[in-house]
């Protein structure tokens, strides 16, 4: 029975890994469909989840392994590709796993899904390989190629990085992103104490500990935090420790009025709603109705009553409400996600260089279209959840170049958590995957002079 139990989770990956790339669809979301339309169980998730996101990680360095023991083989189908660099993934990922019940594993899916040649052929490539080992990456001589099929990076992106970052910084945010990100949770103050949290959720049998870093995180160790009681009565938010970083850099006094111009889920904006003291409004836009349900959602959750969501683009924002309506803004501007690697290996395969240039231009129209709606005095926070200075640095320089009104705020460093002020140069903040262990992210703070 156990074995049966096994091949339905390789089974369930192989469709996965097909359909991620075929219809280039989120492999969170489909892992979630498929855990529960297979009905896999708890025990079983873990090795699922492991199969999916490990292969994907390393795709490109898989097929670097798999190619020469491909030669005789041109015409390889899709779903056979997958199921070697899914058997390949375990023999050289995955010490619980002995060779020959994946290749066994494989052969036998193979027989299923295809004829007897192919599954011949896939026990041939996996047999060739356990004998003769793996081609040796010291191969590639160039390092920034070396590096990209070591880590599996697309070469274009390693090469922008390395000129960015240098190859050291590059190095470590390539190999961090092959890692399992920890789940990190928010607390909310208005309703608890990070303590009481901490004891609450230990007392549920959570394995979990304070952040280092951000005074209202919580690290989880072992269990999924979205299936306690404390993030059902409330308590917490699931939400990465950089992104409660904006909430900070943004700053807020009682009864202000605040506008989160791309809000949805809403981790930010509940966050910003929370630091208020549940007084004064946040107003949540998003362009989608569906995600406007999940900020409310999580509002009520929270049992915040200071958000207002609404489903609008906002770039037409001058249309529904006045110049100098707002006292903080916060634009978490759509972007590459290249911060978020960790979380979506897919997104690696499916980006272009050219996207990155699309988004600036779609960036800078939404600061130039939300800044006239705040107030003198007031501050503007820019982020992203990436890391290339297309999207991040040359986007706010561009901003000020053509704002007259707008300069950098130095004073984001005192709002700032103590632990996280060595990452901040002037008004931005750059902070890369290995820098904290969370997600890469970018953030800028502004000003609208006064005169």
């Amino acid at each position: 029975m156990k074995n049966q139990k096994t091949k339905n989770v390789r089974e369930t990956a192989l469709e996965l890994l097909e359909t991620i790339e075929k219809s280039q669809s989120y492999s969170n979301l489909l892992l979630n469909n498929a855990i529960k339309k297979n009905e896999i169980s708890q025990k079983d998730i873990g090795l699922l989840t492991e199969l999916t996101y490990g292969t994907l990680q390393r795709r490109m360095t898989l097929d670097f392994y798999l190619n020469p023991f491909l030669k005789g083989n041109k015409k390889v189908e899709s779903w056979v590709k997958q199921l070697l660099r899914l058997t390949l993934y375990q023999m050289v990922y995955l010490d619980k796993i002995p060779d020959r019940a994946a290749i066994f594993e494989a052969v036998e899916i193979a027989k299923r899904k295809g004829h007897k040649g192919i599954s011949g052929m896939v026990n041939g490539v996996l047999r060739n390989i356990q004998r003769q080992g793996l081609p040796s990456l010291e191969q590639i001589e160039d390092p920034v190629e070396r590096l990209s099929i070591e880590t599996s990076h697309p070469l274009w992106l390693v090469r922008r990085w390395v000129d960015q970052l240098g190859y050291e910084e590059t190095k470590k945010m390539c190999e961090i992103n092959l890692t399992a990100p920890l789940q990190t949770a928010r607390v909310n103050e208005v309703k608890a104490s990070r303590e009481e949290c901490l004891s609450l959720l230990e007392e549920e049998g959570y394995e979990v500990e304070a952040s280092p870093f951000i005074p209202v995180a919580i690290k989880c160790l072992r269990g999924n935090l979205a299936n306690s009681q404390a993030f059902k009565e409330g308590l917490i938010t699931i939400q990465d420790e950089s992104s409660m970083l904006v909430a900070y850099a943004l700053g807020g006094n009682q009864n202000e009025t605040i506008l989160d111009a791309c809000a949805a889920p809403g981790g930010k904006s509940t966050h910003i709603a929370e630091n208020l003291q549940n007084t004064g409004q946040v107003i949540s836009l998003d362009l989608h109705e569906h995600k406007v349900k999940l900020i409310n959602d999580n509002a009520m959750r929270l049992g915040l009553s200071n958000i207002k969501a609404n489903a609008l683009d906002s770039r037409k924002v001058q249309e529904h409400y006045e110049k100098g309506s707002f006292d903080r803004i916060l634009v978490d501007a759509p972007c590459s996600g290249f911060g978020v690697m960790r979380r979506k290996p897919d997104m690696k395969y499916t980006k272009k260089e050219e996207d990155l240039y699309h988004l600036h231009k779609v960036q800078r129209n939404l600061l130039a279209a939300v800044s006239p709606l705040l107030k003198k005095g007031g501050i503007l926070v820019y982020s992203t959840c990436t890391v290339d200075k297309e999207e991040n640095q040359h986007v706010v320089q561009s901003f000020l170049n053509e704002s007259a009104d707008f300069e950098g705020d130095i004073s984001v460093r005192e709002r700032m958590p103590k632990a996280i002020t060595p990452f901040i140069d002037g008004y931005e903040l750059q902070i890369l995957p290995q820098d904290i262990g969370s997600d890469g992210f970018y953030i800028a703070c502004l000003r609208k002079k006064v005169q």
